[in-house]
């Protein structure tokens, strides 16, 4: 009788534990849902707000980007915490690690920013029409001669007080590293830009995600956030948003002149150094050396 009344008490306890699992998809998915319809009901009307703001080339379209991203935040439970800044006296290139599709909002958030991005992304559905609104540059980074050309294209931004992100690494980490930075992606950003902007400064940019529903984000855990490799997008984003609050860490360091780095080698090995260093600060919670 004994072995027959624990079997059925250990029937009893994992119908309950599945019924807990049925439960907590639910609650889960049901959070996804809600969020993404927030997300639509927000982002569609403000979708066509900036392109009239872009058709008249009216001062606004810099920086509704940046308070859309801030609401954004808020709605999909990302906190972002800012170590440093950036100054708004001076044009800035920055220069940042990439871990997930979540930096451009996370980023976008701290001050009114544009990207430099891969071409493919001006082809992807939707997500090209969010990049084109927000004045990205799209480079092919197959093409050396083409990443060249649009060292213009930069330069004249900067000149009109723009700044602009450039991800160094050409792709995105599973967020536990800093991948090597890639000196050719720099050519877009050296050379005539040091002429034709001289006033234009570099802040490194490091970015991490440290703690999921408030509790810290371990090694095995980051990979949840990051978006790398072959990753889906679609299921990946809907995962996000099941997985609950966020907290991300953005340091900017001081402002360099960019004139001061000369070449494109130069100014990737400098920004390398400063990248990896905080991203070891963020993910140790240890400040680095003076």
């Amino acid at each position: 009788m004994s072995l027959i009344h624990n079997t059925a008490d250990l029937e009893q306890g994992m119908d309950a534990l599945v019924f807990q699992g049925r439960a907590m998809r639910m609650l889960t998915g049901l959070r996804a849902s809600s969020l993404l319809a927030v997300f639509l009901g927000l982002t569609l009307p403000l979708m066509m707000v900036q392109y009239v703001l872009l058709i008249f080339k009216l001062p606004q379209a810099k920086t509704l980007p940046h308070a859309y991203h801030k609401r954004v935040c808020r709605v999909l439970g990302i906190r972002v915490h800012i170590n440093g800044g950036i100054g708004s006296s001076k044009p800035a290139l920055l220069v940042s690690n990439h871990v997930s599709w979540l930096d451009i909002v996370a980023l976008s958030a701290v001050a009114p920013v544009s990207f430099v991005a891969k071409a493919e992304v001006g082809r992807w559905p939707f997500i090209s029409w969010l990049a084109k609104l927000q004045r990205s540059v799209f480079v092919d980074r197959t093409r050396r001669t083409l990443v060249k050309d649009k060292a213009g294209e930069i330069a004249k931004r900067l000149a009109k007080g723009d700044n602009i992100v450039l991800f160094a690494e050409g792709t995105s980490s599973d967020g536990n590293r800093v991948l090597p930075f890639r000196s050719s992606l720099f050519s877009a950003a050296s050379g005539d830009v040091n002429g034709n902007s001289p006033s234009a400064v570099v802040h490194t940019v490091t970015i991490s995600y440290t703690h999921l529903h408030g509790l810290p984000i371990q090694r095995h855990q980051r990979p949840m956030v990051a978006w790398y490799g072959e990753m889906d997008m679609l299921s990946h984003v809907w995962n996000v948003l099941k997985s609950g609050p966020l907290d991300v860490t953005v340091s900017i360091s001081e402002p360099v002149p960019l004139a001061s780095l000369s070449g494109r080698k130069e100014l990737a090995a400098f920004s390398e150094a400063r990248v990896r260093r905080d991203f070891v600060e963020h993910l140790t919670s240890r400040p680095h050396a003076a």
